[in-house]
């Protein structure tokens, strides 16, 4: 088998759908089609919302317009190779476009993990310090983590694209997945992938994997937080609002580590499973943030019946 690397001519890379499967294309990709459709607008409606109504303009949504703008980049970067595949049966995806898609989807995925530990912050400030809360977290206090969240991601993620790119390759290699992740392209190579794996692994750690722990240590101290709270009407008031922001980080971790215990103890899975659970991961949390905050979060809620109202008019 022939052996390929950046120096040299670039391998061809196939992606892969539900193998087995490819009769039923058509009707897979409706469901898929509704689902980033769905996201899409949602996200559009949120950001739209914040952006038009001058009551929204706080820190709390703020963050919830980072998430949506995330989210967007999310699904935006998956849906040209994922409609290739399913609608025009193309599998080939050029070595570059694959690195890149794989950098952004790494990145869009790093953020949101930011954005989430940072929403926790922005709550545990609100129920610890509502009267300073407009204080502390200025105009410029955000836009800082802001920068520092999106500084981050990109600069864990460069690295990786460069350690894949000076890797070997077989002449045709083969995904597992309609799109590409560091995970998978590191399968393909024939040559040592030792240091891309340690790389990989570093990152995580150092990026979902604290935010994860620092995000446990938040609800911790705002839980410490309501418990104090004297009256019981005013700690349930509290504690409704975290549950958009609950929701939303149950959205993101669990098909995440779904997919993980997926790709580490379900080797005789159906790759159907494996393909499965990736989507899930790509596709639930930019369709299920919009749709949890407009319908748990009374504001936004409020604004867009408003809006819909309107047009009706």
């Amino acid at each position: 088998m022939s052996v390929f690397n950046s120096s040299g001519l670039y391998p061809r890379f196939l992606l892969t759908g539900f193998s087995g499967l490819e009769n039923a294309y058509s009707l897979i990709s409706l469901p898929i089609f509704l689902v980033y459709a769905t996201s899409i607008a949602g996200n559009i409606t949120i950001l739209f919302i914040i952006r038009t109504e001058s009551s929204l303009h706080q820190p709390m949504y703020y963050f919830l317009s980072m998430l949506a703008f995330t989210d967007l980049g999310l699904s935006t970067t998956t849906w040209p190779t994922m409609f290739s595949v399913f609608w025009f049966h193309v599998r080939d995806i050029p070595f570059d476009a694959c690195l890149v898609q794989m950098y952004f989807i790494h990145v869009f995925s790093i953020i949101e993990s930011a954005v989430l530990l940072a929403m926790a912050f922005d709550r545990f400030i609100a129920i610890r310090e509502p009267l300073r809360y407009a204080t502390i977290l200025t105009n410029n206090v955000i836009i800082g983590i802001g920068l520092l969240i999106a500084g981050r991601a990109l600069a864990l993620v460069f690295p990786a694209s460069f350690f894949l790119k000076r890797l070997h390759y077989r002449a045709v290699n083969i995904l597992s997945y309609p799109f590409c992740l560091h995970q998978d392209l590191i399968k393909t190579t024939v040559s040592s992938r030792r240091i891309s794996s340690i790389y990989g692994l570093m990152v995580v750690i150092c990026s979902m994997g604290l935010d994860s722990v620092l995000l446990l240590l938040s609800y911790l101290l705002i839980l410490g937080t309501v418990l104090s709270i004297a009256s019981k009407s005013e700690r349930i008031k509290a504690l409704n609002t975290c549950i958009s922001h609950i929701c939303a980080v149950l959205t993101f971790y669990t098909p995440m580590i779904g997919l993980s215990m997926i790709r580490r103890y379900g080797q005789n899975a159906s790759p159907i499973v494996h393909v499965l659970m990736a989507n899930v991961y790509l596709l639930v949390p930019p369709l299920m943030n919009p749709i949890v905050y407009s319908v748990k979060t009374k504001q936004i809620r409020d604004r867009v019946l408003k809006k819909f109202k309107k047009q009706k008019v």
